[in-house]
């Protein structure tokens, strides 16, 4: 939810080690509102020989272990880092904050097997865990406002972003960056993680605080947010998520013998009046841009709902492990949408989609505005109470001659308990179709292979270069028992 902020006057002095009482969220955003009052600076210009580090080379500075931040001093967590070197060349400015006391982090050079610079690109937060001890990861903070969190048993998939400056529209997309960050120095039993973060860009600073709770079956990080534009933007892009579709069920690979790739698979979203939508993910030709406006939001996410290996069959990448991430507001964000950006990837190195939440109302320049939300990533993403789907695949089955000029074809898998004892004939598929779309037939049947329903889905698409939007939703009578199935075909 917007609202005003009473600015801050008194400055703070955040690059000395200092004394303070209680340091925390109102002392970044003291300094936040410093900076935002003078003219921005850019970054000193990258050291051309650092930026051309080959990606071996920068592979080859590993991080020694025994540098970790906190190891041997008894506390369940530890921090490592991240040299500095081809896209990663601005140092960020590193603070411990211990009881009341504020200090530099110092990482020599030799914490990394032949550091091409001193200074830290990033950082990445370990806990100590299993029998023997290991130190496994929980979340990385590397490049511009970028960060990426993992749960026990999953590897790294989907990104998340401090925030997203006119991403699409605008004047150009700005990508603002945390320039400093402050960590609270974790007691012996303390379960979760403190820290806030400076962010700077030329029409935005911000000052964030952060709470990572790793679990045993899923890491969560709280986040408050207080921004203030120092000049206009078209969008700004809340709680932002990045992730990578290459192929899938809905959108064959050529020549490539997984039959899916991807780190998600779909837009998840639940509006705050209790509607759940489920967009799947495409790599479209060029750039296309759908999204759901609304009253109120009660969450979206980019979610990897397939967890089968034979979707996958990549011994290496196992996209089948890789998790969901969902975002639920902490409080009233108001009225907005949220917007679903894909583009094409030629190849699965290449994040192609990003999601986020843009508010109706935008604040006027110098005007505080403030959001907080959960980011829980997961193999058990939320799921709407009453069915949901599980599977949709273009394309046709065996037919006599060949299909008609532009008549497409899918099917949908539904499941869940809301599905659970219907019989024949009980559960009716409610669709609808933009401009785009004629001749739309859909037909409805039990599917015991996997204790749901199946949803065919028979059209024609008038113009190829046109986008075209379907719904589809099971109902018995006037009870709805599923979430709406909401596709977008891009242009061809």
């Amino acid at each position: 939810m917007l609202r005003r902020i009473a600015f801050w006057t008194t400055a703070f002095l955040a690059f000395a080690p200092v004394h303070a009482l209680s340091f925390g969220f109102e002392d970044v955003a003291r300094e936040a509102e410093r900076v935002a009052r003078a003219p921005y600076r850019e970054p000193p210009a990258a050291d051309p020989a650092l930026a051309a580090i080959s990606y071996d080379a920068y592979r080859r500075q590993r991080f020694r272990p025994e540098f970790s931040t906190w190891r041997g001093s008894g506390t369940p967590f530890e921090l490592q880092y991240f040299p500095r070197g081809r896209g990663f060349t601005r140092a960020v400015r590193m603070y411990e904050v211990v009881g009341d006391a504020v200090q530099p982090l110092q990482v020599p050079a030799s914490a990394f097997e032949g550091a091409a610079a001193d200074g830290v690109a990033g950082w990445r937060l370990n806990r100590w865990t299993g029998e023997p001890p290991r130190s496994d990861e929980v979340a990385a903070f590397l490049g511009a406002s970028y960060f990426r969190l993992v749960a026990p048993a999953l590897r790294y998939g989907v990104s998340a972003r401090g925030l997203a400056v006119d991403t699409v529209g605008g004047s150009g997309e700005e990508f603002p960056a945390f320039t400093t960050f402050w960590v609270v120095r974790p007691s012996a039993g303390d379960s979760a993680v403190r820290f806030f973060a400076l962010l700077e860009s030329p029409r935005v600073t911000g000052a964030y605080a952060f709470v990572v709770t790793p679990g045993p079956a899923r890491t969560t990080v709280d986040v408050r947010a207080r921004l203030t534009l120092r000049s206009p933007v078209a969008r700004l892009g809340i709680a932002p998520l990045t992730s990578m579709f290459l192929g899938g069920e809905n959108q064959a690979l050529p020549d490539d013998y997984r039959p899916e790739v991807h780190d998600s698979d779909g837009l998840q979203v639940a509006t705050g009046e209790g509607e759940w939508l489920w967009r799947p993910l495409s790599n479209p030709r060029g750039v296309f841009v759908t999204s759901f406006a609304m009253p109120s939001l009660g969450g979206f996410g980019l979610m990897q709902r397939d967890r089968a290996f034979g979707s996958y069959h990549d011994l290496e990448a196992r996209y089948d492990l890789r998790p969901s991430a969902w975002v639920e507001p902490l409080g009233d964000w108001g009225a907005g949408r949220v917007e679903l950006l894909q583009f094409h990837t030629p190849d699965e190195t290449h994040d192609n989609i990003g999601a986020w939440w843009f508010p109706e109302r935008l604040p006027a320049p110098g005007e505080p505005v403030e959001f907080a939300w959960r980011l829980t990533v997961s193999d058990r993403q939320p799921l709407p109470p009453n069915a949901w789907v599980v599977q949709s695949r273009r394309g046709h089955g065996w037919r006599e001659g060949p299909a008609p000029a532009g008549h497409l074809q899918y099917h949908l898998d539904f499941a869940g308990p809301a599905l659970e004892g219907l019989g024949e004939g009980a559960v009716e598929a409610i669709t609808s179709g933009n401009d785009n779309v004629r001749g739309l037939r859909a037909t409805a049947y039990p599917n015991p292979a996997l204790g749901g329903w199946r949803v065919t889905l028979d059209f024609e698409r008038l113009d190829p270069r046109q986008a075209t939007e379907l719904r589809v939703f099971l109902r018995s009578g006037a009870r709805v028992l599923s979430e709406t199935w909401s596709h977008a075909l891009a242009p061809e």
